[in-house]
Order: structure tokens, then C-alpha cells, then sequence
């Protein structure tokens, strides 16, 4: 074999090995949401992949809508392990249905590998403004106070038996040592029609679906449900002023399937915790009242290890089942 000859061998060679490398290397990513187009988590999500494209390529969004999350979820879960598919994962879809479905498509332990988490966006207890006026109720301390005077008169409404809402009400009824009729609505909307009509006395709300009543003087707000103030409602105090380590917050994150090696997991994160650094995807997030939460794959893992603990007690307290 001659010296041009090997030349030529050795590059047809690399071309090979290389070119499938690179090849896989400018697929599109994936990002499957389990949720409708338009909500908060898709809104989030995209601004991200947005974000990614000079490190990661082209990231496509797929909604996959269905069972609370589950059938998204499940997706992502069964994909192959290559990087190129990664989901959502939120507070429903990793803590809460793995309690309140009798069966799962995924185990919500096990099925994921952690990339970081996106965001975390408080709850705000609310209460109609003049029911609270003609109850005298200024505080959060007020409520509970009223609530032991004058046992079962007060109800609060939720989106549902297991949403977010319920839960928070629930928890919040065990650690104040108050009881509250639940009423459960068809969805958050509903459930803020009911407390804007004085059908029922107070509810827990997405922060960011109760702040427009709360600055039009609606609705009242007593307490946020993270540990900390926010900077959203910065005059408002946290529940736990009151009932210390009181903390029920929404949140999600990116995932990958489990089998997804760490050094993949570890350019996702690299990639994923630099966008939500970046100023202009806090200012895009602020719009939702959304703080960012860049974190590593091992505190996100860790954090949803802790909330499904936390949620089984309070789904098997409250009863919510989905069969």
C-alpha cells in the first residue's frame, strides 16, 4: 500500500466514525411538556429552548397533554436514554399523582434521571375582600382565630380533589388545627369564580393566576406558601410567620430517561442552569411570577425525592384518589 493510498484509508476511516458522531450530535432535542400549549410550564419551557440554542442545537417542544401530566411523563420516561428526548417534570406529574393515581405508566422514583430545576412559583392563600372585611379578617392569624370560634362555617374551594389547591388546604387545616369544608371545582378558574363570588370563603391560588384580583383589590391575600417572602407580594407574609416550616410551593424541572449517561446529563445541565441565568429569561419568567431555580441534577433529584414524601402523607390524609 502506497503513501497516498493510506492516506486516503485512514481519512475514509474517520470519515466513519465521525460522521455518524456528528450526525447525532445536530439531531434536534426533543422537550416533551405534559401539559396544554399556553400554560405557564410551556411558556417556560420555551423560552429556554430559546435559550440553548448556540450550546444544544435546535430544541423542539412537543405538548403531550393527559391523565394530570402522566401520559407526558410517561413518554419521556420510556425514550431512549440519548439525550435527544427530555421532559418536564412537576410538582403533579413527580410528587403528587404517584399518590393519588391507583396506577402509574412510570415510576416516578426510578424512570428519571434529574437535569435542574426551572422554576418555583408560590401558592398565595386569598380570600374574597369584602368577605374578609365583613368577617374582620386582616391576617392570617384572624382566620385561624375565626375558623376555632366558629368550627365548620368556613369552606375553601380548589380546582379539584389532588390539585395543588386541595393539598395546600388540607395541609394547611392540620398544621392550624382548624376544620374547612373542601369544595372541589372543575379547575383553577372555576375555583377563583367561586371565591371572586363569595361562594366560598378562601382558596390557595397559583400566585400568578391570583395576582391581577389581588392588585384590583378582589381578592386579599393573607400569606404566601414559600418559607420566604416574595418578591412578587413583598408586603405579604409567609405562612410559616405563623405556622413555622409551612412550605407546599408549585415547581418543575427538566428531566431525562434514567438511563441517560451522566456525561450527557452533564452538557444538559451545563446548558439548561446557564439560560436560566441569563437576565432575559428571569425578566420572561417574572411576566409569570416564576422565580428561576437553576440547580444541579442532584439537588433537583433530591427535591423531588423530598416532596413525593411529603405529598404521600397529605394525599392518603386527604382521601383524593383517581381510579
Amino acid at each position: 500500500m502506497n503513501y497516498k493510498t493510506l492516506i486516503l484509508s485512514a481519512l475514509t476511516f474517520i470519515t466513519s466514525v465521525v460522521a455518524p458522531v456528528a450526525q447525532a450530535q445536530n439531531k434536534p432535542i426533543r422537550l416533551i411538556v405534559p401539559y396544554a400549549a399556553g400554560g405557564p410550564l410551556d411558556v417556560t419551557a420555551r423560552a429556554l429552548a430559546e435559550r440553548v440554542r448556540d450550546t444544544l442545537g435546535t430544541v423542539i417542544i412537543e405538548n403531550r397533554p393527559g391523565a394530570g401530566g402522566n401520559i407526558g411523563a410517561d413518554a419521556v420516561a420510556k425514550a431512549a436514554p440519548d439525550g435527544l428526548t427530555i421532559g418536564i417534570a412537576a410538582t403533579a406529574t413527580h410528587a403528587v399523582n404517584p399518590w393519588l393515581y391507583s396506577k402509574m405508566p412510570y415510576n416516578a422514583a426510578t424512570d428519571f434521571a434529574p437535569i435542574t430545576q426551572m422554576v418555583r412559583v408560590p401558592n398565595v392563600l386569598v380570600m374574597n375582600a369584602e368577605v374578609a372585611q365583613r368577617l374582620n379578617i386582616n391576617t392570617l392569624a384572624d382566620l385561624i382565630a375565626y375558623a376555632k370560634a366558629n368550627p365548620g362555617k368556613l369552606n375553601y374551594g380548589s380546582g379539584g380533589n389532588g390539585s395543588a389547591g386541595h393539598l395546600a388546604g388540607e395541609m394547611f387545616k392540620r398544621d392550624a388545627g382548624i376544620f374547612a369544608v373542601h369544595i372541589p371545582y372543575n379547575g383553577g378558574n372555576p375555583a377563583q369564580l367561586a371565591l371572586l363570588g363569595g361562594q366560598v370563603d378562601f382558596n390557595f391560588d397559583n400566585l400568578a393566576t391570583a395576582a391581577p384580583n389581588i392588585r384590583s383589590g378582589k381578592l386579599k391575600a393573607l400569606a404566601v406558601t414559600t418559607l420566604t417572602r416574595s418578591s412578587a407580594l413583598p408586603g405579604v407574609p409567609p405562612v410559616a410567620d405563623t405556622l413555622k416550616g409551612f412550605a407546599i410551593d408549585t415547581w418543575w424541572g427538566l428531566v431525562a430517561p434514567a438511563a441517560t449517561p451522566k456525561d450527557v446529563l452533564a452538557r444538559l445541565n451545563q446548558a439548561f442552569v446557564a439560560a436560566l441565568h441569563a437576565p432575559e429569561t428571569k425578566a420572561r419568567f417574572a411576566i409569570l411570577l416564576a422565580e428561576p431555580v437553576p440547580t444541579t441534577p442532584e439537588e433537583f433529584g433530591t427535591l423531588m425525592k423530598t416532596e413525593r414524601a411529603k405529598y404521600e402523607k397529605l394525599v392518603k390524609a386527604s382521601g383524593a384518589r383517581v381510579d
